[in-house]
């Protein structure tokens, strides 16, 4: 009897829409840890770049000097590497121009770093609509499951002239199977959406501060030298 109810037992037998149901949740599962262990991987990388890069600018070295440093050491550049290279990429342009106007450049400047922030948003965001999706689609996917799994088992009784526990309980055990796949393909999807949105939104805040403070430090530097 243990052996027949086994989990492995109920998805075998399970009819095949559940089974359908039962796959596609957990290929849900599979795609979703992939995603966030990339996730993982790649919101550390960009918090230790982050606290790298600004060390090094904070540090007093030479702007130009810095800019050269981050182009000649590596053509993957993320963060506010990418949004001061934009910055003062923009800024060398514009006031190697005869007669510039240094509202003109600050604009330009402040345009090509909101560009460059775009950007940087746009990847840290990346795969967590699928998060957010399958974790709140996936306990319906497995309900739908359970609900059909409930249906077919109730039909079987139709043909039973005497119901026992013993006739019901396979089928209503693999519908249950899949709620519990829906449940355990949702709630890490949650969690890590909800904990790469909140770390997502600590490192935009700190491009964001890092992208006033670098245009504050360009605007007084053009008006100083007119």
């Amino acid at each position: 009897m243990v052996e027949q109810l086994s989990i492995w037992s109920l998805v075998v037998h399970a009819s095949l829409v559940v089974q359908a149901v039962m796959a596609i949740l957990v290929l849900a599962s599979f795609i979703s840890w992939v995603m966030i262990f990339q996730r993982f991987s790649v919101i550390r990388s960009a918090r230790n770049a982050l606290r790298q890069f600004e060390d090094r600018f904070w540090s007093g070295v030479d702007l130009g000097q810095l800019y050269r440093e981050i182009t000649e050491s590596s053509s993957n550049t993320t963060g506010a590497e990418n949004i001061f290279c934009a910055g003062i990429k923009e800024y060398t342009r514009m006031t190697q121009q005869k007669n510039y106007d240094p509202d003109a450049v600050m604009e330009a400047v402040q345009r090509s770093m909101r560009i460059a922030l775009a950007r940087e948003e746009e990847k840290l965001e990346q795969h967590l609509p699928f998060l957010a999706t399958v974790g709140s689609t996936s306990p319906y996917i497995g309900l739908f499951g359970t609900v059909w799994g409930i249906m077919n088992s109730f039909r079987g009784l139709a043909n039973v002239h005497q119901a026992t526990l013993a006739s019901v309980a396979p089928g209503i055990s693999e519908a249950l199977v899949a709620t519990a796949i829906g449940l355990f393909a949702a709630i890490p999807a949650v969690i890590a959406y909800n904990r790469f949105s909140a770390k997502t939104e600590w490192l935009m805040n700190n491009y964001e501060n890092f992208a006033d403070e670098f245009s504050s430090i360009l605007h007084r530097r053009i008006h100083n030298s007119i």
